[in-house]
């Protein structure tokens, strides 16, 4: 048995799945078959039970995985310290991200990052659910608000503020609401999903909390839907600083509560980074969680204006 036979034995037994292997390979499921077929041979027993509708391991494969799988982290952490040491980080790099917050404050830095590792091939992936990181063979993920006790390995990206807008022709049509609850008379775009919902909580210089039913003729599950929405005039929004932050600078956008805080959840929302539990974290993910640090040191790329 050699470590590429291996490598491959533990990816099956994580995705449970010849098929899915075989795309990350780029080989055929026939391939990843006959190479976990010739490492049951010489093992001397069956490591998976198969059948038409799925795939699960043998109390022998469960055994031998919990022996195997820390050896060839162990084996591919040696490379991968030996490689950098030399020429830097390899290979391919798989980040997630949640959608609009990945397009508009994740994606613009990836030139600069892959210009400084050449190596490397970053593979963007936006979502804005949070799968199995293992499962899907996640390096580093990107989440926000409060990060429940997942058994990832959490870093605090940047803290996240949430702003109440609208557009400067929208005010001129329907008028400034002058406190929160006012917001109940006003057209709002809602965020289905993650974000701030039909429920938008103030907190004002106080401490004193107000919450506030809005609604609205426009939901959208995407910042980046609800924001463009604003700007043409659609109504009122709630959006993290991180979706409106350039645009409430430049005037496009007019941010109505300035003194209040307001959030769906909690007033310490935050974006963080997350990644699977390995006794060693590959160069190329260290390397990349530290890139992301320096870029959000002031806080969120798109709430920064270039000066």
């Amino acid at each position: 048995m050699d470590a590429g036979q291996l490598r491959t034995f533990v990816d099956v037994a994580q995705r449970r799945s010849f098929a899915a292997v075989a795309r990350e390979q780029r080989v055929s499921p026939s391939s990843i078959s006959r190479t976990v077929a010739a490492l049951e041979e010489e093992v001397g027993v069956p490591l998976f039970d198969r059948t038409t509708r799925r795939m699960s391991l043998t109390e022998a494969g469960e055994a031998y995985l919990r022996r195997v799988e820390p050896l060839v982290d162990d084996l591919e952490a040696a490379a991968d310290d030996a490689r950098g040491a030399v020429r830097g980080p390899k290979g391919v790099l798989r980040v997630l991200a949640p959608v609009s917050f990945g397009q508009l404050n994740v994606a613009p830095l990836l030139t600069k990052f892959l210009g400084q590792h050449r190596g490397l091939r970053l593979e963007l992936r936006l979502d804005d659910e949070l799968p199995d990181l293992i499962e899907e063979r996640i390096d580093l993920a990107i989440d926000l608000g409060p990060i429940a006790d997942s058994g990832y390995v959490a870093r605090r990206l940047t803290p996240l503020r949430s702003r109440v807008c609208a557009s400067r022709s929208y005010l001129a049509r329907h008028g400034i609401p002058v406190s929160p609850t006012d917001l109940t008379g006003h057209a709002c775009l809602v965020q289905d999903g993650p974000g701030l919902g039909e429920r938008w909580r103030f907190r004002n210089s106080s401490g004193a909390e107000t919450i506030v039913q809005v609604d609205g003729p426009l939901g959208a599950s995407h910042a980046v839907a609800l924001k463009a929405s604003a700007l043409a005039g659609g109504g009122v929004v709630g959006l993290g600083d991180w979706a409106v932050g350039r645009e409430l600078a430049e005037g496009t956008l007019v941010d109505l509560f300035p003194r209040h805080e307001v959030t769906a959840t909690s007033f310490e929302d935050a974006a963080w980074t997350l990644r699977p539990p390995r006794t060693h974290v590959p160069t190329k993910v260290a390397m990349f969680e530290e890139f992301l640090n320096e870029a959000f040191a002031e806080g969120p790329p798109w709430a920064c204006v270039p000066g």
